[in-house]
């Protein structure tokens, strides 16, 4: 996803860039000296909720909940895997089964989980398997993690209507039980903020954050 644009192709009018591998090359060593990489488990702190969401390139995903109302903070880390402290070079091996996921930390008295689900349907392919637009591989691979009964039944509910809606087609997000969440390397937090003329976040991020936008005005911070 980051160390130098990986691919750059012009079909025609087509033009595809994938969010890996497209940071420079300053940012090994960077990489390498980040040791505070940590699991942090699902609770409630000072009355705001987690939710955790995976759905393709962390930094749009990250940017997306981070423009909804009643969202805090969303932090970019790895989830659903089996091994312990995933770096951001190791799950892109698609080894270590985690995929790229935010951790979304909210008021639930100004937004609920169930519009958060809402959100994260709605702002992604769902019939996409192993990946979302140019970003492909299980670690982009789409997954909605639970924490209780209630989370599973909104999730359950929200994709049985969708598949309905598909008709020959369906979702093709995995449902998981949340179990560790591992922060991601410093460099990947608010990326697409920091990053504004990165090639992936001008061609891929921001269209995506904006036709979000445009589906979902009455979330959004900028109009509450």
């Amino acid at each position: 996803m980051k160390n130098h644009l990986l691919l750059l192709f012009f079909l025609g009018s087509f033009f595809s860039v994938s969010c890996q591998n497209t940071t420079d090359k300053n940012k090994t060593e960077e990489i390498e000296k980040q040791t505070t990489i940590t699991p942090v488990q699902a609770q409630i702190e000072n009355g705001l909720s987690k939710a955790y969401f995976a759905s393709g390139c962390f930094w749009c995903v990250e940017a997306i909940y981070e423009s909804v109302y009643g969202v805090e903070e969303a932090i970019s880390g790895y989830s659903g895997g089996h091994t312990e402290y995933p770096t951001y070079e190791s799950t892109n091996t698609g080894t270590t089964g985690h995929a790229e996921a935010v951790e979304v930390i909210y008021d639930s008295k100004k937004v609920s989980f169930t519009s958060l689900v809402d959100v994260y349907f709605g702002s992604q392919n769902i019939t996409q398997v192993n990946g979302q637009g140019p970003d492909r591989g299980s670690q982009y691979r789409s997954i909605i993690f639970y924490q209780n009964k209630e989370q599973k039944d909104i999730i359950e509910e929200k994709i049985k209507t969708l598949n309905k809606q598909l008709g020959d087609k369906e979702v093709a997000a995995q449902l998981f039980p949340f179990e560790k969440f591992w922060i991601a390397e410093k460099y990947h937090q608010d990326y697409e903020k920091n990053n504004p003329n990165n090639p992936y976040i001008q061609n891929v991020s921001i269209p995506r954050l904006n036709r979000f936008k445009e589906k979902f005005p009455e979330l959004l911070k900028e109009n509450n």
